[in-house]
């Protein structure tokens, strides 16, 4: 069966070699030239499904897998189309690997190589397809679909390539990949298959598409920004050529300028002190010295701050050493009792004269500032409660220190 494979292989591409001229002259120009090309040949070419006539009045066109070999080989992508039917190959993959399980159950060696065979081959066209339909859409974008005139016809190419990007996750979404892993089961070759060679094609299909959605959304801004100001130009030229005589206004005669004209920034003349006029010289004495009166008031009176929150610096530090003082005795006191107790308890036994927040700020900060071997003695949970008002958030009440 292998050799009449081949030699009908052969055959093919015999006839295509013989038929080459005609056959890209259909490809260039959408239709086939009949009149090269006798009854004989013509027949010879559908019966091997290379050209089909869509009626019998119309003329012979490529079949589309032709055309799909030439756009990929001459990386065309005029026509270029992307499948997404991933659904259908995934049917057939989980078919073939539900026949090859079964092979291997009842020791029939042989047909499960065979279905070991197809299955790769089917996987490996579904990996192909995926990267296949990334390549399209990147040299899409990479001409800026200049395969096409107007900036409409690039603007529906873009949301084309939108919508066909959206079918491709979707697409992605079919491959779940906990059902394929119990499918392949502890069977190595289906794991290697079905799991790995799939999962990459997937993550890199994916990680393509989110940059091409990226730049397909930054094209279509800038071709509606182009055709925003295209339409502007062609109403400006179509008015006129409706009004020949038409001639604009100065704007610097008319008393309410158009926001058009008006764009400019308002301008302030530029102002110099004559030192030379000594009429200006009383002036020029009575502000400097209203200058120097001011700048000397504002270093007084910065002194005075300094020396104030100087002062009040100091207090705040004997304070600070008092409270963290306290903190570390009511560590101390959980140590020596071996039992934990809330930071307000103690708070209220030893009848402190801090706040009770401050406290608790206090105890949370010094607990956090011990050293890592000390803290690991030390277990400290918030007691808290839920928010009357806000749902999801929650006030801290009391804070619980006891030894681990």
């Amino acid at each position: 069966m292998n050799q009449h494979l081949q030699q009908a292989g052969l055959k093919l591409f015999k006839l295509l070699a013989r038929h080459g001229e005609s056959l890209m002259h259909a490809y260039v120009n959408g239709k086939l030239d009949e009149s090269k090309l006798d009854n004989k040949q013509i027949d010879s070419l559908l019966k091997a499904g290379v050209i089909w006539r869509p009626s019998v009045d119309e003329g012979l066109h490529l079949s589309s897998n032709l055309r799909s070999l030439l756009e990929e080989a001459l990386s065309d992508t005029r026509n270029r189309q992307i499948d997404s039917n991933v659904g259908s190959r995934l049917e057939t993959i989980k078919t073939l690997a539900a026949h090859y399980k079964e092979a291997l159950h009842i020791g029939d060696l042989a047909a499960a190589d065979v279905y070991l065979s197809d299955l790769s081959e089917h996987s490996y066209s579904l990996t192909e397809s995926l990267r296949h339909s990334s390549r399209v859409l990147w040299s899409r974008i990479n001409n800026e679909f200049g395969y096409v005139p107007s900036l409409s016809a690039k603007i529906r190419e873009n949301e084309l390539a939108q919508q066909q990007v959206s079918e491709l996750l979707n697409s992605l979404a079919l491959l779940n990949f906990d059902t394929l892993s119990q499918i392949a089961g502890d069977i190595r070759e289906l794991r290697r298959i079905l799991v790995l060679n799939l999962s990459q094609a997937v993550y890199d299909c994916t990680q393509e598409l989110a940059v091409v959605q990226t730049r397909l959304l930054t094209l279509l801004g800038r071709f509606r920004e182009l055709r925003g100001k295209s339409r502007l130009l062609k109403g400006l030229q179509l008015f006129h050529a409706q009004h020949p005589d038409f001639s604009p206004q100065d704007p610097t005669q008319q008393i309410d300028v158009a926001s058009l004209f008006n764009q400019a920034p308002a301008l302030l003349a530029k102002a110099n002190v004559d030192i030379h006029n000594s009429e200006h010289e009383h002036d020029l004495l009575l502000s400097l010295s209203q200058l120097n009166l001011h700048r000397q008031t504002k270093v007084s009176e910065t002194d005075t701050e300094h020396a104030v929150s100087l002062e009040g610096a100091e207090e705040f530090a004997l304070q600070e050493q008092k409270i963290k003082q306290d903190v570390e005795n009511y560590l101390l006191g959980v140590i020596e009792s071996a039992a934990g107790q809330t930071a307000l308890e103690y708070y209220q036994e030893q009848d402190l004269e801090w706040d009770a927040e401050a406290w608790l700020y206090q105890v949370w900060g010094s607990y956090h500032a011990l050293p890592e071997e000390q803290r690991d003695y030390f277990a400290l949970d918030p007691i808290e409660d839920p928010h009357p008002i806000f749902s999801g958030n929650r006030i801290v009440r009391d804070l619980q220190v006891w030894l681990r």
